[in-house]
């Protein structure tokens, strides 16, 4: 199961790495250009049952954002999120590492600016958790955030639901934007 999971971490890493490269060569010196991609490092703390099997997530994401208006923008947001599993006490005095588990989140939002550079974000999408067996959850996740012509700083919350096993992740997100 681990070798699969690292297979499908360096898959989508490298299908991240492949977007931002095509489109960071047809990068554009126009800032009226309502085009955006964000490529941003996601850290965080599971909640809700999720919290019982891992107390850390690492991820990174690739956001596209198009400004529809001067306060209003659309997202799509994608890329990889691993929940690091604790150690298990099987009670005989030995432990165990349980495996990771993996979400590839896929995500379309909102961003709307309320004061310059601070914005309300709000997504919903689906979350295909990586391991065999893995299900696939509704994600709803409302954030707050601020950014700039090259960075963007978010805080979230993130409810995963479905088949019978809901959990969260309170998180936060830095990403280096650039427009397109």
């Amino acid at each position: 199961m681990k070798m699969k999971m690292k297979n499908s971490t360096k898959l989508v890493a490298i299908a991240i790495a492949a977007v931002a490269t095509f489109f960071g060569t047809n990068v554009k010196a126009q800032d009226s250009n309502p085009w955006r991609l964000g490529i941003g490092l996601e850290a965080g703390a599971p909640t809700g049952n999720m919290h019982d099997y891992s107390s850390f997530e690492l991820g990174g994401t690739a956001r596209l954002q198009y400004g529809a208006d001067k306060g209003l923008a659309w997202t799509l947001t994608s890329g990889y999120y691993n929940m690091f599993a604790k150690n298990v006490d099987l009670g005989n005095g030995t432990t165990i590492k349980g495996p990771d588990i993996g979400v590839v989140p896929v995500k379309l939002g909102i961003k709307a600016y309320f004061a310059p550079s601070f914005y309300f974000g709000a997504e919903a999408g689906a979350g295909f958790e990586t391991n065999s067996g893995g299900s696939t959850k509704l994600i709803l996740s409302p954030g707050l955030g601020w950014s700039n012509t090259s960075w963007d700083v978010g805080a979230r919350y993130e409810n995963f639901s479905g088949q019978g096993n809901n959990y969260g992740l309170a998180g936060l997100r830095i990403a280096y934007g650039f427009g397109l």
